[in-house]
């Protein structure tokens, strides 16, 4: 009897682990450029004598769902969606390189810009820093351009721009902070084919309403693994008074 419970038991952590993704994917589904976290189940089969109809559940894989969100106007100067396939750079907390399709920046106490997350915009040189203005624009290669503080309207100043990759998605993994990395040595390559969409942002690409269904089926999962825990009590506890009885 133990072998049917450790079986129920395995199905039972898995399901677990496919709604926490699921949970976090749909608390996520208003976030600025949110990648989906997506989670495969395997049959493992026992080898040897006696064993072979033996069959524990595993993840087989974790991976991330590449799609692309909903792209949405804004008007707001600082917003940005990259138009198409790629991502911007932005500084991770250990101070590496990462990527990211959140768009909706800003300017910090110090000058720099930042994303939503307070992730730092990397430019031509590291972090964007920028200097006192009366007017910003971002144009659709990345380029920021600035009117400084005190100068005539006109006079329009191409700062920096900002840091945009396209690398091969088989290549890349997401971490824990929500951040996307390259695997290997090294940055990415900048990719200058790449445009971004000024004064819109791109949604977050989990699907609520697919979430929600998943939730439930999930639950329900669950619900049947613990079932057949409880059944495989039952027969032993009946199978033991038997024995008393004999």
């Amino acid at each position: 009897m133990d072998h049917f419970v450790y079986i129920a038991a395995s199905g039972a952590r898995e399901t677990m682990l496919a709604q926490a993704a699921n949970s976090h994917n749909l608390s996520n589904a208003s976030t600025t450029g949110f990648r989906a976290d997506l989670v495969a189940a395997r049959s493992a089969y026992l080898s040897g004598a006696g064993h072979e109809s033996r069959a524990y559940a595993g993840i087989r894989s974790q991976g991330v769902d590449f799609r692309e969100g909903v792209i949405t106007a804004t008007g707001r100067d600082l917003d940005v969606a990259i138009n198409g396939e790629g991502w911007m750079a932005v500084q991770a907390p250990d101070g590496s390189e990462a990527l990211t399709r959140r768009g909706d920046l800003r300017i910090d106490s110090f000058g720099q810009l930042t994303n939503g997350a307070g992730q730092s915009v990397l430019g031509k040189a590291g972090p964007i820093a920028l200097p006192p203005y009366s007017q910003l624009g971002i144009g659709a290669d990345g380029t920021i351009s600035i009117v400084p503080l005190g100068e005539d309207p006109n006079t329009l100043v191409e700062f920096d721009r900002i840091r945009v990759v396209n690398p091969d998605p088989s290549l890349l993994t997401k971490g824990e902070d929500g951040l996307v990395r390259l695997q290997g040595e090294g940055p990415a390559v900048e990719d200058a084919s790449i445009r971004l969409i000024p004064g819109s942002l791109e949604s977050s690409n989990v699907n609520a309403v697919e979430s929600m269904v998943r939730m439930i089926e999930l639950a329900r999962q669950f619900e049947s693994h613990v079932k057949m825990i409880k059944t495989a009590e039952e027969l032993d506890s009946s199978s033991a008074a038997l024995m008393r009885i004999s």
